[in-house]
C-alpha cells in the first residue's frame, strides 16, 4: 500500500516512513526536501498519485501564533484538497494531548484549528493525540531556566518516547479511519518538577530546580488535566529510565 507521510524526514516522521517500510509498505517521505510544500502545494499532486493513506505529522517551522497558524491554515487546506483530488481514503494527522486546554500558548490554538478543519473536510480521517515526547523534556527545561535555577510546576506530565509515538500513528494508519480522536501517552506518570530532575541528573546538570505551583508551562497555568490523557488512552512500552539510558549524553555521565 502506497502511504504519503507529510514531514516524513522529521522525528516522527523519519520512524513513521522506517517503521511502515519495515512492514512491507511503500512508504514516501513528504517533505521540501523532497519536493513536496504543503504551504504552497507544491509537490501533492504527484505525491499523492495512487495513495491510500496520507499521514501528516509535519509541524510549523514558528511556535508564534500568527505564523503557526498560518503554516496549518494553509498546509492543512492544500493537503486536505489534494487527497480529494487522489482519492486517498485515509488522512491521519498527529496533535497533542490536551489541547484545547492549552490554549494561552497561541500555537496550540493553531493545532485546534488544523484538528477542526480535518473534522469539516469530509476526509475519512484519524486524529492521533501525543502527550509531550521525551525527546523534548530538555527543551521544557530550557524554556524554564533563569540564570542557574529552573522553576518549574508540580502538575502532572505522561510524556513518551518517539518511537511510541511512530508506532502508535502507523498502527491508525493501517486499520479504518475513526472519524475520531485517540490518544496516546507514556507509560508513568509524574509530577513535572520530579522529571525535570531526573533528566537533569541523567545529564550531571547540577541547575537548582524550584517547585513552583504558579510557574507557567510556555505561558501556559497548569494543572494536573493539562497535560495529560483521558482514561482509555494507548499507552506506550518504552519507560523514562529506559530511554535515558539510550541516549549517548545520558550514557556518559
Amino acid at each position: 500500500m502506497k502511504i504519503v507521510v507529510i514531514g516524513g524526514s522529521g522525528l516522527i516522521g523519519s520512524k513513521v516512513v522506517a517503521r511502515l517500510r519495515q512492514r512491507g509498505h511503500e512508504a514516501l517521505a513528504a517533505s521540501p526536501s523532497t519536493g513536496v510544500n504543503t504551504v504552497t502545494g507544491e509537490g501533492l499532486k504527484d505525491a499523492f498519485a495512487g495513495a491510500q493513506v496520507v499521514i501528516d505529522v509535519a509541524n510549523s517551522p514558528s511556535f508564534e501564533t500568527a505564523a503557526a497558524l498560518a503554516f496549518f491554515e494553509a498546509s492543512g487546506r492544500n493537503v486536505l484538497a489534494a487527497e480529494k483530488a487522489a482519492g486517498v481514503k485515509h488522512h491521519v494527522a498527529l496533535s497533542v494531548v490536551g489541547t484545547e486546554r492549552l490554549l494561552e500558548f497561541g500555537y496550540f490554538g493553531a493545532k485546534l484549528a488544523q484538528e477542526r478543519a480535518i473534522e469539516n473536510s469530509g476526509q475519512p480521517y484519524t486524529i492521533v493525540r501525543a502527550t509531550q515526547f521525551f525527546e523534548f523534556v530538555g527543551g521544557i527545561a530550557q524554556e524554564a531556566t533563569h540564570g542557574a535555577t529552573i522553576r518549574v510546576s508540580s502538575a502532572r506530565i505522561q510524556p513518551m518516547a518517539a518511537d511510541d509515538v511512530a508506532a502508535a500513528v502507523v498502527d491508525a494508519a493501517l486499520t479504518a479511519p475513526v472519524n475520531g480522536m485517540i490518544e496516546i501517552a507514556g507509560p508513568e506518570s509524574f509530577q513535572m518538577d520530579q522529571l525535570i530532575r531526573t533528566y537533569l541528573a541523567a545529564k550531571n546538570d547540577r541547575k537548582d530546580v524550584i517547585t513552583d505551583p504558579a510557574a507557567r508551562y510556555f505561558g501556559i497555568r497548569l494543572d494536573d488535566r493539562s497535560l495529560t490523557p483521558d482514561a482509555g488512552a494507548r499507552i506506550g512500552a518504552i519507560t523514562f529510565a529506559e530511554w535515558l539510558r539510550r541516549q549517548p549524553a545520558a550514557a556518559a555521565a
